[in-house]
C-alpha cells in the first residue's frame, strides 16, 4: 500500500504565488522560491507550481523560476501551465522539474499525452483536468480549459480513462466548483475518477479543514491531497496535517 502524499500547489502569476476563489478574486501568498524552499523544509511530499499566466509570459521566465526552485526545493515538484509542446516539458525537466502537468494542450491535441510519455516516460507526465459539475445531471463532471475559462463537452471520466491509455501516468484533478472555497472536495468527482483509472489521483479544490483531506483519501480514494490557501496562510502547517491524518490511519509519510 502506497503512503498518501500531501501537496501544497503554488499559483504563480508575475512571479508571485496568488491564491483566489473559483479561480478569481487573487491574493497574493509569497515568492514561489521562497514558499516552495519553506515547504520542503517543512516535510511536504512534492509540490506543485501552476503558472497561471504562462500563455502570455516567455518561456525564458518560466525557465528561470523552475531553475531557482530546483537549487532549494530538495523533494519532486511539478510544473503546469501554457504548456504545449513536448519540446517545452523537456526543456523544464531539464531546467530541474520533476514533472509538468498539461491542461488545454492535451484537449485539444491528445497525441501530446503520447509523445511526451514516449520520450520522457510515464511517471514525468501529469494530466491536469479542471472539471465542473453539469447542471441538471447527476455525478456528471465537463472539462474546462484555458484556466477553467471555457467549458467543453468533454465528460472528465471519460477524459482521465483517455488520458491513462494514451499515457498519463497521473492526474491532478481539481474541482472548479469548489475550488479556493475551503467548503471541502468534491467526494464524488474524485472517487469517480480513481475508479476508472489505475494511476495516481491527486484531489485539488476546496481543501479548508484535516477532516477534508481525510475525507477526500478515504471516501474519495485520492491518491493525494492538494492544498494551497490552509498552508499559504497559516491555518494548518504540514506537520499538523501529517500528524492528524497518521492519527486517522492514513499511511503518510512522517515529517
Amino acid at each position: 500500500m502506497l503512503t498518501k502524499r500531501i501537496i501544497p500547489c503554488l499559483d504563480v502569476k508575475d512571479n508571485r504565488v496568488v491564491k483566489g476563489v473559483n479561480f478569481v478574486n487573487l491574493r497574493d501568498a509569497g515568492d514561489p522560491v521562497e514558499l516552495g524552499a519553506r515547504y520542503s523544509d517543512e516535510g511536504a511530499d512534492e509540490l506543485v507550481f501552476l503558472d497561471i499566466t504562462a500563455t502570455i509570459r516567455s518561456q525564458k521566465t518560466i525557465v528561470e523560476m523552475v531553475e531557482k526552485v530546483a537549487q532549494k526545493v530538495f523533494i519532486p515538484f511539478t510544473v503546469g501551465g501554457g504548456i504545449s509542446t513536448a519540446d517545452q516539458i523537456g526543456l523544464l525537466l531539464r531546467s530541474g522539474a520533476d514533472k509538468c502537468s498539461i491542461n488545454t494542450a492535451a484537449v485539444f491535441q491528445p497525441d501530446l499525452l503520447r509523445e511526451s510519455a514516449e520520450r520522457f516516460g510515464s511517471q514525468c507526465v501529469v494530466l491536469a483536468i479542471d472539471a465542473r459539475r453539469t447542471q441538471n445531471k447527476d455525478n456528471h463532471w465537463h472539462v474546462c480549459v484555458k484556466a477553467g475559462s471555457e467549458p467543453t463537452d468533454l465528460d472528465a471520466v471519460e477524459w482521465a480513462v483517455r488520458a491513462q491509455q494514451l499515457g498519463a501516468g497521473e492526474i491532478l484533478l481539481t474541482s472548479m466548483d469548489a475550488d479556493g472555497t475551503q467548503a471541502g472536495y468534491d467526494i464524488a468527482l474524485t472517487r469517480a475518477i480513481a475508479e476508472a483509472v489505475d494511476i495516481p489521483v491527486i484531489a485539488s479544490g476546496g481543501a479548508g479543514s484535516l477532516e477534508s483531506m481525510f475525507e477526500v483519501l478515504e471516501e474519495g480514494k485520492a491518491d493525494a491531497v492538494l492544498a494551497a490557501s490552509i498552508f499559504h496562510y497559516g491555518t494548518y502547517s504540514i506537520r499538523q496535517t501529517k500528524e492528524f491524518l497518521a492519527q486517522q490511519g492514513v499511511l503518510i509519510r512522517p515529517v
